[in-house]
């Protein structure tokens, strides 16, 4: 998918600050923006996503905790996505809301 000029310059400049603070911790990292390896990071992403069986989100403290197939547990940090995995609320009464789905 091609980037603009300015889109690109900030995930070459996220992805170096990311590298960076990894290496601060001793502990390698590899960014990888565009192309062949990016289609097959995404590709990677979808099968892992994919195995995915249950979803504790926590908007509270940040995190969306992924339960595998497995049983195995993944942890994600983002300020963005338990409030995009979130319900919104409703101050509506169950008489208001209507009949219940399912």
């Amino acid at each position: 998918m091609p980037q603009d000029s300015e889109t690109g310059d900030a995930l070459r400049t996220a992805a170096e600050r990311v590298v960076e603070l990894e290496s601060e911790l001793e502990a390698a990292g590899e960014a990888t923006l565009e192309g062949a390896a990016m289609a097959r990071m995404r590709e990677i992403l979808h099968r892992w996503v994919d195995s995915v069986s249950g979803v504790v989100c926590s908007p509270g403290v940040g995190r969306v905790t992924l339960i595998h197939r497995d049983g195995a547990e993944s942890k994600i940090a983002s300020p963005n996505l338990p409030f995009l995995l979130s319900e919104p609320v409703s101050w509506a009464t169950p008489a208001e809301a209507g009949p219940a789905d399912g």
